[in-house]
């Protein structure tokens, strides 16, 4: 989709990115991140005041009520911003603010009736797609604790559930079993491999569902898409102060966001990389996260929810690969693709860290076990 965009007439860029502005002329447009799903822009602004925000056009193929996405967001950051000026943290922390048309609303539409958002950009900092340092290690814990702390007394009930079924792999498993029942795979050693990896771990895929149905695991709000190249860093402290990306905020289990953000931070290769035999789950940065996350997480977190942690970590990465080998049978009609085998190889690539991560079960374990 941005390659789409970008080819269309900047002034467009700069009329919708206008209608956002209540101070300042719009002086530039250009995209922005790596997200997979939206088409994302930095605005700059000739004003004496903020300089830039943050424009997107939401993809409502995948966000299909997008006027809930934005009720969603301006619920939460609203909750999170008195929660910050009722008790104020001792350091730096922000979170990304809805900025309104100049006829106050949180949305426009253009000419093609796509949507278009604005958000405030958060200022002196940067997003990383690996831990190169590991001294980041604990601040990408933290970051994740203090969002889920933040909003720990917001009902799970407040927000919707705009994309129904995400992060429920069961559903996930369902879909796939579907796709392959229409679809002929082209058969190759890669393929061949992905379709065996699913089938011995079918079972598997319902545990942290049954946990929430027997009441184990309470119903809470989490973020959806923790990765952590949604952790803004503060570039001269180096220090989190944001989690940004909030569209998928939902009701669902706080595991789905550990396991997420541990296989996105404990994979030093990171999911783009096309060599999978150099992926490994490495545990030390497993522990340097989790000793970040749950210095601030034990104030809410229960026995249980230690119980089904290794769980998690596991799970999420063989969902993600779940869902890319889905998507590359179906001819790759949700994750963008840069060549026709992308979400083949992304696919493998979270196959072989799930294999990291059951090669390495003890040991995660026992990181949990000792941080309780």
């Amino acid at each position: 989709m941005t390659e789409d965009i970008q080819a269309q007439d900047t002034e467009n860029l700069v009329a919708i990115a206008g209608q956002f502005t209540l101070q300042g002329q719009v002086t530039g447009v250009r995209a922005f991140g790596s997200g997979n799903i939206n088409d994302t822009f930095l605005v700059t602004l000739a004003a004496s005041g903020e300089k830039h925000f943050i424009l997107q056009r939401i993809n409502t193929q995948v966000f299909r009520q997008p006027q809930l996405v934005m009720q969603n967001m301006r619920i939460l950051t609203e909750h999170v911003h008195q929660r910050l000026q009722c008790t104020p943290v001792n350091r730096r922390w922000e979170v990304p603010r809805v900025l309104l048309t100049k006829d106050a609303q949180d949305y426009c539409n253009d000419a093609e009736g796509s949507f278009w958002r604005a958000i405030s950009f958060i200022k002196g900092s940067q997003s990383f797609d690996t831990l190169g340092d590991r001294s980041f290690a604990p601040e990408i814990g933290y970051a994740l604790g203090m969002f889920h702390n933040l909003i720990s007394d917001l009902p799970a009930e407040k927000l919707a559930d705009t994309l129904e079924g995400f992060h429920i792999t069961p559903l996930y498993l369902q879909n796939y079993i579907e796709i392959l029942a229409k679809t002929t795979a082209r058969q190759s050693p890669e393929v061949n491999y992905c379709l065996q990896f699913v089938s011995d771990r079918q079972t598997f895929a319902h545990i942290l569902e049954n946990a929430k149905a027997t009441g184990k695991l309470p119903l809470r709000l989490m973020h959806g898409d923790p990765k952590i190249n949604n952790v803004m860093f503060d570039t001269v402290t180096q220090q989190a102060v944001s989690v940004i990306d909030l569209d998928t905020v939902k009701p669902g289990l706080v595991h789905y966001d550990i396991g997420d953000c541990l296989r996105s931070g404990c994979n030093p290769a990171g999911e783009e990389t096309e060599q999978w035999e150099d992926v490994y789950f490495d545990t030390d940065l497993c522990q340097g996260i989790l000793q970040g996350y749950l210095a601030i997480a034990k104030a809410f977190l229960t026995e249980n929810d230690y119980a089904y942690m290794y769980d998690a970590i596991r799970l999420i990465a063989f969902e993600l690969g779940l869902r890319f080998f889905a998507d590359y049978l179906a001819g790759d009609v949700y994750f963008k693709v840069k060549h026709p085998e992308h979400n083949l190889i992304r696919a493998i690539v979270q196959f072989k860290l799930t294999e990291s991560i059951e090669s390495q079960e003890n040991q995660i374990r026992t990181i949990i076990q000792d941080m309780k």
